[in-house]
């Protein structure tokens, strides 16, 4: 069900918001002890906002504009009386006294919480196998994994435990999961959405972005979480478009380009090559041009993100010491223990290994060597995304270089690890809005994603371009059956 079908059934009265809590609220009963999507389903509190909503449509108010809507929330963005942990053992316990940004425009929307997702511990993997408290399963295999680090918010949409999410994308962190959950995962312009209440990682890379089973409900989301917001200092202060008005307008003479550094990659997978190489053809099809693309600094985005982003998560984690809040390990003889204690048992490998990395790249000596020259890549990045955006309107890429991977297949292997972001790392460097959206399926039946990527605040023509391909190619129609997917 769309959010459209969805407000018009609540109308005509032909479902409750109840009815609809309760449905759900019964699917995550039955399929997230196998998946483990949520941390914490809010069941209570749900059905007190459903139950809201129906006294307004028994009123014979107007409906606003996400009533109803089931929503699943990434547990690393503040939801006031709601525990937010970050899925780490630092903050376990904490919950927060005020509201996000994003989460407050969705609650006034009449959006409906459901609950907290699981995600990579302080949004730190590729895989949600990093949580404190359990891996997330793909809902197509679950001997998958579903990607990361927003992982639990894209299984919890696939397997239909909800009806959209959001999460939050530093290199990848929903177009990734998106693409190997077989769902739609969009990452706006960076300052499109605010940031005010998301736990930070990476603060000039962060961007909270929807989940969602198609196109048109990605746009009704944006349309309502987008805009700008004076508590949070990189918040664009530019005026919110209607993302859903343009969804059918045609795509004749649309300018798409190809990156070719993207389709000559060593790692990328054959079957996920031919896949999106074939939806290139069905937007030819639709009225685009194709145009071979060079962006030569592409592939150095993966070695500049690792840089930058380590270096701003050690700024960022330092205030995790033991002493305003979050873990604190008892027993100590003397402040400098206690941090250091506190710091050693709070944190899990992954975060530590990213601690050490940015605090290396930061230290006297090395700044410039490193963190500086890092920076001046990042500039070479944009340039090289600026010139081709002269000579087309959009960009396409594969999401991933491979469909979802076993379990446990780079536990040992960190870079292999890393490199799974590898396409979706630049449009987090540059700050521009991109999408993933399935493709088609591999031999082993698991989603391919399709990334598109448009320059600095069109993210309306990115909704529409990916709305055509979509209804014209109708992937999902012959889908192959997950183990617990509808």
């Amino acid at each position: 069900m769309t959010i459209s079908k969805l407000r018009e059934k609540l109308k005509r009265r032909e479902i409750s918001a109840r009815e609809l809590v309760e449905e759900y609220i019964q699917r995550i009963s039955e399929v997230d002890p196998s998946i483990n999507a949520f941390l914490k389903v809010t069941s209570e509190k749900a059905l007190l906002e459903a139950d809201q909503i129906d006294k307004s449509v028994a009123s014979g108010n107007p409906l606003p504009p996400l009533a109803g809507v089931p929503i699943a929330i990434k547990d690393n963005l503040c939801t006031k009386g709601v525990r937010t942990t970050c899925s780490s053992r630092m903050l376990e316990n904490f919950v927060p006294p005020y509201e996000s940004t994003v989460t407050e425009r969705l609650w006034s929307a009449g959006a409906v919480l459901l609950g907290k997702t699981n995600l990579d511990e302080f949004a730190m993997g590729s895989s949600t196998e990093t949580s404190a408290f359990g891996a997330t399963s793909n809902p197509w295999n679950p001997s998958k994994v579903p990607g990361g680090s927003s992982g639990g918010s894209a299984a919890a949409v696939a397997s239909g435990e909800c009806l959209a999410a959001l999460g939050s994308d530093t290199g990848g962190s929903i177009r990734q999961p998106a693409s190997f959950c077989g769902v739609v995962g969009l990452k706006p312009t960076y300052g499109r959405v605010s940031r005010w209440g998301l736990v930070a990682f990476a603060s000039s890379l962060d961007q909270v972005g929807p989940f969602a089973n198609c196109v048109a409900d990605s746009a009704e989301l944006l349309n309502v979480i987008a805009g700008h917001d004076p508590r949070d200092s990189t918040s664009l202060n530019v005026p919110v478009p209607d993302y859903c008005a343009e969804l059918l307008k045609p795509l004749k003479g649309l300018r798409v380009g190809l990156i070719s550094q993207c389709f000559d990659q060593k790692g990328l997978a054959t079957n996920v090559k031919n896949s999106v190489l074939k939806a290139a053809s069905q937007l030819e099809v639709l009225g685009a041009e194709l145009i071979d693309i060079s962006c030569p600094r592409f592939n150095d985005g993966i070695a500049t993100y690792y840089v930058i982003a380590p270096s701003e998560a050690s700024s960022n984690l330092a205030r995790y010491d033991g002493v305003k809040y979050g873990f604190r390990s008892e027993g100590a003889e003397n402040l400098a223990e206690m941090m250091a204690a506190s710091r050693a048992g709070g944190f899990g490998s992954e975060v530590k290994r990213r601690i050490l990395i940015g605090t290396y790249a930061l230290s006297a000596g090395y700044v410039d060597a490193y963190y500086k020259k890092a920076q001046q890549v990042r500039t070479l990045i944009r340039r090289d995304f600026d010139n081709a955006f002269t000579q087309v309107d959009i960009l396409l890429t594969p999401t991933a270089p491979t469909t979802a991977f076993q379990a446990g297949a780079h536990s040992n292997d960190p870079l292999a690890m890393y490199l799974s972001d590898l396409l979706t790392i630049p449009a987090n460097l540059a700050g521009l809005p991109a999408i993933s959206l399935p493709c088609g399926f591999d031999e082993g039946g698991m989603p391919i994603g399709l990334q598109l990527i448009s320059n600095v605040l069109e993210e309306k023509r990115l909704l529409q371009v990916a709305y055509q391909y979509e209804q014209a190619a109708d992937v999902m129609k012959d889908r192959p059956k997950g183990e617990f997917i509808l």
